[in-house]
């Protein structure tokens, strides 16, 4: 697994309980300042999305080119989590890459 994923429970639980948030119609963005020097990215894609797998993983894969290639570098580095809501299934890349990118704008 790379290391700039977030999986451990209790990196997660740390971000839902202190961490900021940003969000918009059909995403929201979840971040915690960390001290390890680069950007750590979580996705969350829950059932309500889309009961289908396929298509949950078909949204994760495009939220994780999004991350890959197009999101800003931060003076700071980050522990993130990009949460899904229920709509987005039906967002083409473009508009899931706009919200993502105006989402990323508050991070500094």
């Amino acid at each position: 697994m790379p290391k700039n994923t977030l999986s451990k429970k209790k990196d997660l639980d740390q971000i839902f309980k202190t961490g900021l948030s940003f969000y918009c119609p059909v995403l929201g963005l979840k971040y915690l300042q960390n001290n390890l020097g680069f950007n750590r990215i979580g996705i969350i894609i829950g059932l309500k999305v889309s009961k289908k797998a396929v298509i949950r993983n078909k949204i994760k894969r495009q939220i994780r080119e999004i991350v890959r290639n197009d999101f800003p570098k931060t003076k700071n580095s980050y522990d993130i989590v990009i949460i899904t809501i229920k709509g987005l299934e039906t967002k083409t890349f473009l508009e899931i890459k706009e919200a993502l990118l105006k989402l990323a704008k508050g991070l500094k």
